[in-house]
């Protein structure tokens, strides 16, 4: 039996983009995003649910959400599941789910820096797989 890991996922930015860079330059961004679900319980009484979600995005698109999103912007986030592991400080195993973005899309008109978006910003802008991406520059 094949696999299939990917996500598509449309929220809210829960805040500004955080953007690095790897030991080699390559910009890597973290972005938290807010999914929210509406439903009716047993009781027939509307309820909302909200799903957070971290989300890493490399390369151009890492540079280009950092430059033209902001808290609360909307965007449309297509990747797959990474389940990233470590050890903290005390040698404890930890470890966290979250998606690692192919393509951002910009949903909203809000931009940061007053600056109108370029065709390109307007697009889906598209990143290599993780799997393109050295070991050594992977930020966990």
């Amino acid at each position: 039996m094949s696999s299939m890991n990917r996500v598509f996922l449309a929220g809210n930015l829960t805040r500004d983009p955080e953007l690095k860079q790897t030991n080699s330059g390559m910009a890597v961004a973290d972005l938290g995003v807010a999914i929210n679900d509406h439903y009716k319980n047993r009781n027939g009484e509307q309820v909302e649910r909200v799903c957070f979600t971290d989300v890493v995005v490399w390369g151009r698109q890492a540079e280009t959400c950092t430059q033209y999103l902001t808290k609360g912007a909307p965007v449309l986030v297509e990747g797959r599941l990474q389940l990233d592991r470590w050890e903290n400080a005390d040698g404890q195993p930890r470890s966290k789910m979250r998606v690692c973005a192919n393509r951002v899309q910009f949903i909203g008109r809000g931009h940061s820096n007053g600056a109108a978006p370029t065709n390109e910003t307007r697009e889906t802008v598209t990143a290599g797989a993780a799997g393109d991406i050295p070991e050594e520059d992977m930020p966990f």
